[in-house]
């Protein structure tokens, strides 16, 4: 994602500066202070009472067990009919899509303790985020919740238990999580007010809803508390990558491998120099953290960071061995299943491609997997697969309404959707107000091809341009480049950006694969 206000290519960062080899466990944020003493017992009884009420709210609100069926039925029942839903109007949606699912499935509390996450939770109190992500997310939940009914005082297991609910909305696709971690995160701020554990949970919460310019201001006020916070030294790289600030992003993903190497930095400063066009110091950085890995979520979560590199690169056999990797460690790990049936889709096997993300989509139907599997469909041509494709693209909406609903932003993927398989004006208002908010390669792309899409094709090329210029190697925006001057009688732009996304990534997508074979085939018999 290119520099906020320039459309050269940003000065590369100094390349004597690579992580250090000795990462520290992931082992999340530092440990709560005890609750402070002193305090009258008749307020800790009043705080105890709370903390009790909100405990109980939280537990009925829905069981673990059952929350993720509850969503995907509610998100699919949203979107029965397919193109009727889109005829709805989208905010009255959110709201009824909301309710059905916070109806049963917005917070998890009350299932049986089980696994690493019971385990963790000391008689002193707190669940780490590391621990979180080691152990069963669910169960580790649960055993917070348990744990704040007996302490409620506790702020940094109020602090834990917001970010492990923004961890799980990650996880299991479902923003309907947001609003209970900004919850649990007031609580922790109310109890022990500019505690950084809670500061950098808002900035991860903000960051998972798209709000960026909020995520790094708490990221930066998380830091003012404590600069070796491993969480807002991460999400500070996160936001500035994602507003656009890729000069700034780099220096931050320095400081953050300076003060906590570890694999969450890892994977953060490999993502940089990948924007950035460098590949090669992208793939040595990830590789070293794959060697440090050891828990089975570290191993499964930078396997698969490596497989995407490689897929971005078209080396499919390599991406297939590190999802393979992946799901050695987690063979539930939804980003690696995705990741493997799109390499399985690019190498040409068609069949186990629609079957894997068949069953990712019938778990978590997040945007990127729908839209993928509903082209693969529309690419088999059937009138049946046209319909199933169609089906696909109207749970696009109904994602979106959800996630609108848990107060994300949702406009980039209503956008990127929208312009292929829905409405061009709507993918076109969307994208200008992503724009409005942030100036990366996505959103350049997203408002580039949307205004293609809108016969704007002479408005779109600053953007085409700007997408391609920080020097990341996406084949997508070089298709959307090469298409968009073709349209403006740029031929020889147009082959050459055309040609060079087929030699990146000839399975980039099953429809935009095609359409660019085809336009540069028209291209070369015209010459």
């Amino acid at each position: 994602m290119p520099a906020r206000t320039t459309d050269s290519t940003p000065e590369r960062p100094d390349d004597d500066h690579v992580p250090s080899t000795a990462p520290e466990p992931c082992a999340g944020d530092d440990a709560p202070a005890p609750p402070a003493a002193g305090e009258d017992e008749a307020g800790e009884r009043a705080d105890v009472g709370a903390g009790s009420e909100e405990m109980k709210k939280e537990e009925k609100e829905g069981e673990t067990g059952a929350v993720s069926g509850q969503r995907v039925v509610a998100v699919r029942r949203a979107a029965e009919g397919g193109r009727r839903w889109r005829a709805l109007h989208l905010t009255g949606c959110a709201v009824l899509l909301a309710v059905a699912v916070t109806g049963g499935a917005i917070a998890v509390g009350g299932g049986q303790d089980r696994g690493a996450g019971v385990d963790a939770v000391s008689a002193a109190g707190a669940l780490s985020p590391g621990d979180l992500a080691r152990g069963d997310l669910d169960a580790g939940i649960a055993s917070l919740q348990k744990h704040l009914r007996a302490q409620p005082r506790d702020f940094g297991s109020w602090a834990t238990l917001g970010v492990a609910y923004v961890e799980q909305a990650r996880t299991k696709g479902d923003p309907s999580r947001y609003p209970q971690a900004q919850r649990a995160l007031k609580r922790s701020l109310d109890l022990e007010p500019g505690n950084d554990q809670a500061l950098a949970g808002q900035a991860a919460l903000a960051a998972a809803r798209h709000d960026f310019p909020g995520a790094l201001t708490r990221a930066e006020a998380a830091l003012k508390r404590n600069p070796y916070n491993e969480r807002a030294l991460c999400t500070r790289i996160d936001a500035l990558v994602e507003l656009g600030r890729y000069d700034d992003a780099s220096k931050a993903a320095d400081t953050a491998d300076d003060r906590r190497p570890g694999i969450p930095v890892f994977t953060r400063y490999a993502y940089v120099r990948e924007l950035r066009g460098d590949v090669r110091t992208a793939r040595e950085v990830l590789e070293r953290a794959l060697n440090s890995a050891h828990a089975p979520a570290d191993v499964a979560y930078v396997a698969t960071a490596l497989g995407q590199l490689a897929w971005n690169q078209g080396e499919y056999k390599a991406a297939l061995d590190h999802y393979a990797r992946a799901l050695a460690a987690d063979d539930a790990y939804l980003p690696a299943l995705e990741g493997r049936a799109r390499a399985q889709a690019a190498s040409g096997d068609r069949k186990a491609a629609v079957r894997g993300l068949e069953q990712v989509v019938a778990r978590f139907p997040l945007p990127g997997p729908l839209v993928a599997l509903g082209e693969l469909y529309e690419d088999r041509g059937a009138d049946g697969d046209r319909a199933k494709a169609g089906d696909q693209y109207a749970l696009v909406d109904a994602w979106t309404a959800l996630a609108r609903a848990g107060g994300a932003n949702t406009d980039l993927e209503t956008a990127l959707a929208a312009a292929d398989h829905g409405d061009e004006k709507e993918a076109l208002r969307a994208a200008r107000a992503e724009w409005d908010r942030r100036h990366s390669v996505h959103t350049a792309d997203a408002l580039a091809w949307a205004l293609h899409v809108n016969g704007r094709d002479e408005e779109a090329l600053p953007y085409a341009r700007r997408a391609t210029a920080s020097g990341y190697r996406n084949a997508v925006f070089l298709y959307h480049r090469g298409v968009i001057e073709r349209a403006t009688g740029d031929e020889r732009g147009a082959r050459s950006h055309l040609k060079a996304a087929l030699d990146l990534n000839p399975g980039f997508s099953p429809l935009g694969a095609r359409e660019a074979r085809t336009a540069l085939k028209d291209l070369e018999d015209n010459r």
